[in-house]
């Protein structure tokens, strides 16, 4: 019964882990042929206010359903469980209330703030999707707590179907009907809204029969250890905040950029159009780090189940064997995703974008693929042994540098300097998190120079390859076209793939464990040998 239970919740945990990278793919992607409908304009328009809506949708997708399943999973009757959910759904509506009507409220200010008093209606438009991330969070949290991940899933699908949806349609008629950017924007944010609402009609059945519905006589069952709204909203703050601020890190600097860097490039001396065009330019790189972020992370975090166990054994082989997996497979292909990117980026700019404007504060910007993926890693391990402060202390931190840098650096070295400045913000953070981390985890958190030199070969050799290759394919087809770059890339990719795996296997960089963790690294295993 007991292992049936355990297969259940694997089975779960991957549904749901196949779920948000799908999800996490078209929020990424849908990026790219809204740029190319609606331009660099357009594109800045709708990149200003996404931070935005990119914190609501980590509260209500990635961040307090985590931490509501936590609670849910804490509690041994049914009763209980629901109790606990009332409390945090009464909790999150209180947040809910506060950001809605200040965003509301101050929605002006933050426009101006941005330097750009047209985006007003946008950010009142995704102020909206708030009013429904306690039904969200809490009807995500409730069904994850007790190990049943498919409503999760599929809710977070619909959501980003519907949103993308929409905005590709928006974009396109805007483009075909000539519209005014900061209304294309405002109706491409509706998406959210209009996405939050289907995937809350999702949950209404359960809202209606047991969070809303009145408890049976035996409610008077203890709630202990949450006893009180005080304690379970210092958990919130402290337990849950942690969570939602890492899951939101990049979109937090992104948030800083939409205030200072179109700012700092009219203070440089940039005219006002330009400066919006150069910001749309410079969020070109965001949809490639979200991917390269969704590759690295996605693949490490199949181990997070063995780590759980391991802390609740007390088996201190076993946890720091799983962080140095979690670890190697994390750095290996961010590295690999990263150095790909890189060598490629002319022609991926050209292919996806249409030309190869800011191609270099591109480059700058996707090492951030690396130093994120680390820092997500870092975290989990944090984490799963309840420590907190070292992370907290360490993401205020890398925010700090990036709020008092980042227009400094705009207006000095222009996109690359926020670029630059991002990377540094990362860094800082990495950095800290090691320094802060207990003593009894630096050793796990620890990489073996033998794995560094390995990765460098494998990495090193699969850069040569692609560049190579790329240049012989384009010595041969010069003047090609945006379908015929497509097909060059893809095929300079695979071959660049293949390099990186293949030295993999030969110097031996992932240990037998690890490459069963990786999604067909069985059957690599299985050719190695024959």
């Amino acid at each position: 019964m007991q292992n049936k239970k355990m297969k259940n919740a694997m089975q779960g945990a991957f549904i749901l882990t196949f779920a948000s990278l799908v999800a996490k793919v078209l929020s990424a992607v849908y990026r790219i042929p809204l740029q190319n409908l609606v331009g660099n304009t357009g594109f800045y328009v709708y990149q200003q206010i996404d931070p935005i809506y990119g914190i609501g949708i980590t509260f209500a997708l990635s961040g307090f359903p985590v931490f509501v399943s936590k609670l849910i999973a804490e509690q041994e009757t049914e009763i209980q469980k629901v109790k606990i959910a009332r409390r945090a759904f009464v909790i999150l509506s209180g947040i809910s209330l506060v950001i809605v009507i200040s965003l509301l409220s101050f929605a002006p200010e933050i426009a101006g703030g941005m330097g750009d008093a047209g985006l007003t209606p946008l950010i009142r438009c995704v102020s909206l999707m708030f009013i429904f991330m306690p039904f969200l969070a809490v009807g995500r949290g409730y069904y994850q707590g007790i190990f049943q991940m498919i409503p999760t899933a599929r809710s977070q699908v619909m959501e980003q179907v519907v949103r993308v949806a929409i905005i590709i349609g928006v974009a396109y008629t805007a483009a075909s009907q000539n519209w005014n950017v900061y209304r294309m924007g405002t109706w491409a944010m509706s998406g959210a809204v209009v996405a939050a609402i289907v995937s809350t009609l999702y949950f209404l059945r359960l809202f209606r029969k047991k969070i809303f519905a009145p408890l049976p006589s035996q409610a008077g069952v203890s709630l202990e250890p949450v006893t009180s709204y005080s304690k379970l909203g210092k958990r919130f703050l402290i337990e849950g905040g942690t969570i939602c601020l890492f899951a939101a890190i990049i979109i937090l600097l992104q948030l800083i950029d939409s205030f200072t860097v179109k700012n700092g490039l009219v203070a440089s001396g940039v005219s006002n159009g330009n400066a919006k065009a150069l910001k749309g330019i410079y969020d070109r790189a965001q949809p490639l780090v979200q991917l390269g972020l969704v590759v690295a992370t996605s693949f490490s975090t199949t181990l997070l189940p063995t780590l759980t166990k391991a802390v609740q054994k007390h088996n201190r082989y076993e946890f720091k064997r799983t962080v140095q997996s979690m670890l190697h497979i994390s750095l290996a292909i961010s590295v690999a995703a990263t150095v790909g990117m890189i060598t490629l980026l002319p022609q991926i700019n050209r292919l996806l974008f249409g030309n190869t404007e800011g191609t270099s504060a591109i480059m700058i910007y996707v090492i951030a693929v690396i130093l994120a993926a680390l820092i997500a890693t870092y975290n989990s391990v944090l984490q799963s042994v309840n420590v907190f402060r070292p992370a907290i202390l360490a993401f205020f931190t890398g925010l700090g540098v990036k709020l008092v840098f980042n227009r400094l650096a705009v207006t000095k070295y222009g996109i690359n300097g926020a670029s630059l400045v991002t990377v540094l913000s990362l860094a800082v953070i990495l950095i800290c998190m090691q320094i802060g981390s207990p003593d009894s985890l630096k050793d796990n958190l620890k990489l073996d120079w033998r794995f560094f030199a390995k990765l460098v070969l494998a990495s090193g050799s699969m850069a040569l390859v692609v560049n190579w290759s790329k240049l012989v394919l384009l010595g041969l087809f010069p003047d090609v076209g945006r379908i015929e770059l497509g097909i060059i890339v893809v095929a300079v990719v695979l071959l660049g793939g293949l390099t990186f795996i293949g030295v993999a296997i030969g110097v031996r960089l992932f240990t037998i464990r690890e490459w069963l963790t990786i999604p067909y690294g069985k059957k690599l295993l299985k050719k190695i040998v024959r």
